[in-house]
């Protein structure tokens, strides 16, 4: 089964045209393909390779044996509303955090120091379930190539509302334009919104794409940006950083 996604509308940050993409229903490899989930963190070309998603099969929360099960295609704010009502703990960092948990897990998304992959018993794909132990995973990375199907996560009690004010906080000095969110890994020696800012780039466009000036290291869309824009002035701040500080900027954007 597939549908056609026209990606300008589907994506955060605007920009891509329709394509065919896959709707998986049922665990399997399907390597050939790559999922997009809900396309918060994507930069998508024209040419983009084979694309699918997970369907509703893979929408669904309990509790099971003192863990949390989560299905990979549940969003971030259905599980987020369930811990709030269940009192559930250490979910709090999900606000306004958009995605679906199976995207999440694999960049092992938060805020500092608030990760996913803190409250991770294990993930299951076409191979099974995974403990946590024996999968790789750093800031906003791991190794994990196979599709992931569910998330089990320690379970836990007390939801700190104020923990969740805190985040959403945080994340409305975010920029209001459409965007990707983070455009690069912060590396270790200082920010990448610190380092885009000091080699110039913060408020710096091209074309519709910008280096919003209100957080340098989110590109945001003005209106009609493009992929080729877009892509322009990635390489302009990795080339800029790297001269300047002989650092070498990682996108955490997705680029298909």
């Amino acid at each position: 089964m597939t549908k056609t996604i026209y990606f300008k509308k589907y994506t955060s940050i605007h920009i891509g045209s329709k394509h065919k993409v896959k709707i998986i229903n049922e665990i399997g490899q399907y390597s050939n393909y790559t999922i997009i989930g809900r396309g918060n963190n994507l930069l998508i070309s024209n040419n983009p390779p084979k694309l699918a998603i997970l369907g509703d099969d893979f929408n669904y929360i309990f509790i099971k044996n003192d863990k949390l099960i989560v299905g990979a295609a549940t969003t971030s704010g259905k599980l987020l509303q369930f811990c709030k009502k269940h009192n559930i703990a250490n979910m709090e960092f999900l606000a306004k955090l958009p995605g679906n948990i199976g995207g999440l897990t694999k960049m092992n998304a938060g805020l500092k120091q608030w990760e996913i992959f803190n409250y991770i018993d294990s993930i299951k794909t076409y191979k099974g379930y995974i403990p946590k132990e024996n999968i790789d995973y750093t800031y906003r990375k791991t190794n994990i190539d196979d599709i992931i199907y569910e998330v089990v996560f320690n379970l836990e009690y007390g939801f700190d509302i104020q923990k969740q004010n805190m985040f959403i906080k945080l994340r409305d000095n975010q920029p209001n334009l459409p965007s990707a969110g983070s455009c690069f890994k912060n590396p270790k020696e200082h920010s990448a919104g610190y380092l885009l800012e000091k080699v110039g780039l913060k408020g710096y466009n091209i074309g519709d794409m910008a280096f919003s000036s209100i957080h340098a290291n989110f590109l945001v869309n003005l209106g009609n940006g493009t992929f080729d824009e877009a892509i322009k002035l990635i390489n302009l701040a990795k080339k800029r950083v790297l001269e300047t500080y002989n650092i070498q900027l990682q996108e955490e954007i997705v680029i298909l």
